[in-house]
């Protein structure tokens, strides 16, 4: 672990390196700089040597060429413990540098920006600060290199416990970072331009790259034979699972994370004081209250067999009053926007329930892309966000549906887009009645949430998440005593379906748009 004693420094987010630098010169290390970093600490008070005096050579091209010369990367790749490299650097008169700080320009933040021309994107890839970046790493033992602003205070405490000198292990670990880091910026610019191989701009790129930074490890997988990890993307700007916080109970596993990002995306569909409960990916209740506690409730009468050992998700902040009745009973976790003093610590009688909260937000824009992986490939679509309003929907039935009945045919359909499919939900104006789900028929869903139903399912409308295909699925409704039905439409036997509910008086609509669950 040799002393550093000279630093190269070029970055394009200037956060800290004024105070940075200033303690590096206090530990005698001779400074090396470009452009408007020189300026800044120059005009700090700062001792710099530009670049291109320390290499003999001028910056050119508007910039584009400063960095990449023999004397910059002999200086970052020779090996201190290598005779050769040492004499051939002393032929030579290539110099050491003991530390690169270099973060690069800000592609994608430029990409981001609405009405980004081509022209600006390939103006903003880094070509010297990534080739600095590597030679430094490759060369760890020897050069400390800094990607990353937050890494300063760990780097400068540790020189002031050494006598200026930087440990392999903290060099091999912000090496690594470094090739993490290069390796999703060059996957940014590469997904960006491989949209753009023809003429306009792809939904898909040509190539996709994607790179997720790992959360924590789990137990075990879907079963105990499997290993398994959590990994979550960066900048999540969205209330998920991703970026809950766990405020307490036993490790996460890698059901329990399906689950609740189940049970918060279906939440997360209501403006309403909203409560689900989730068991196996699937909700088993839903409910629309005026408090969290009457919506846990409403859901758990839906199936309170299948509610034990299930997750449960709320849109809005739990109370004391709520988190009691949580507790009376067994439940694997909870997730929601927030909790009250006093709902926490109810919460800590029960110490293996997980108790989850996501960030707390009034607006936010959905989006990214949604995987799926098959062996040897990856699917990827877009998340399913749409969403439609009944009383936006087309009437296809003799009748028109009632208010009332519109109001449960919109909170039947927000429900039935989170069930897999084949999904049958039915539903009152603000709670579920009976939810069939994944079966092989359709037919066969509904008489299960019938055959499962508690509640009285006459009275209730019926979502479908995609068409029927006979006429069956809608004679089995109307024989529960079902008044109205949403479902997508666009089957070959749409009329005979149509016919069916006209028969039987039923309100039909179509949405125009399916969801199917796999």
């Amino acid at each position: 672990m040799a002393k550093i004693t000279r630093a190269l420094i070029s970055v394009s987010d200037k956060t800290g390196i004024i105070e940075f630098s200033r303690e590096l010169a206090g530990y005698g290390v001779e400074i090396l700089s470009t452009g408007g970093t020189a300026k800044l600490l120059r005009e700090a008070g700062l001792n710099v040597m530009d670049v291109s005096e320390f290499t003999g050579f001028p910056e050119m091209l508007d910039g584009r060429v400063k960095t990449l010369h023999p004397k910059v990367h002999g200086g970052l790749l020779g090996m201190r413990s290598n005779p050769e490299h040492v004499a051939r650097m002393k032929e030579h008169g290539i110099e050491n540098i003991d530390m690169v700080v270099v973060n690069l320009y800000p592609f994608e933040a430029t990409v981001a920006k609405e009405n980004c021309r081509l022209e600006d994107a390939i103006e903003n890839i880094d070509i010297g600060g990534p080739t600095m970046l590597r030679s430094a790493a490759k060369n760890y033992p020897d050069v400390t290199v800094l990607v990353d602003c937050a890494d300063y205070a760990q780097v400068l405490e540790e020189m002031k416990t050494s006598g200026g000198k930087v440990s392999a292990g903290t060099n091999f670990g912000l090496a690594v970072k470094v090739f993490q880091h290069t390796a999703a910026y060059d996957g940014a610019i590469s997904n960006y331009l491989g949209a753009r191989l023809g003429d306009g701009v792809a939904d898909y790129p040509d190539t996709y790259t994607i790179q997720v930074k790992k959360a924590q490890d789990l137990r075990y997988g879907e079963n105990p034979q499997q290993t398994a990890a959590f990994y979550i993307e960066k900048d999540v700007t969205e209330p998920c699972v991703s970026n809950a916080v766990q405020l307490q109970g036993k490790e996460l596993s890698f059901n329990n994370i399906i689950d609740l990002d189940a049970a918060i995306e279906t939440v997360k569909e209501f403006e309403k004081s909203a409560a689900v409960i989730i068991k196996h990916t699937n909700p088993c209740g839903v409910a629309l209250a005026d408090s969290p506690l009457s919506a846990y409730l409403k859901a758990r009468e839906c199936d309170p067999v299948s509610a034990f050992g299930g997750i449960v998700g709320f849109n809005r902040t739990v109370d004391a009053d709520t988190a009691k009745e949580l507790t009376s009973t067994f439940l694997e976790a909870v997730i929601a926007p927030g909790y009250n003093d006093e709902a926490l610590s109810i919460f800590t009688a029960k110490k293996n329930i997980r108790v989850m909260q996501v960030p707390l937000l009034s607006e936010y824009r959905a989006g990214g892309y949604d995987l799926k992986k098959v062996t040897g490939g990856l699917l990827v679509q877009g998340r399913d966000l749409g969403m439609v309003r009944a009383i936006d929907c087309k009437v296809v039935s003799d009748r028109t549906p009632t208010a009332s009945e519109y109001e449960a045919l919109d909170f039947a359909w927000r429900v039935c887009k989170h069930v897999k499919s084949n999904a049958i939900v039915f539903t009152s104006r603000d709670q579920t009645v009976g939810i069939g789900a994944g079966q092989m028929s359709r037919v066969d869903s509904s008489r299960i949430a019938v055959q499962k139903s508690l509640l009285p399912i006459a009275g209730t409308v019926l979502a479908s998440d995609a068409f029927f295909p006979f006429r069956d699925g809608v004679d089995a409704a109307a024989e529960a005593g079902v008044t109205a039905i949403i479902q997508p439409g666009g089957s070959v036997r749409d009329e005979e379906v149509i016919k069916a509910a006209n028969e039987h008086g039923i309100a039909m609509l179509f949405t125009g748009m399916r969801h199917f669950r796999h």
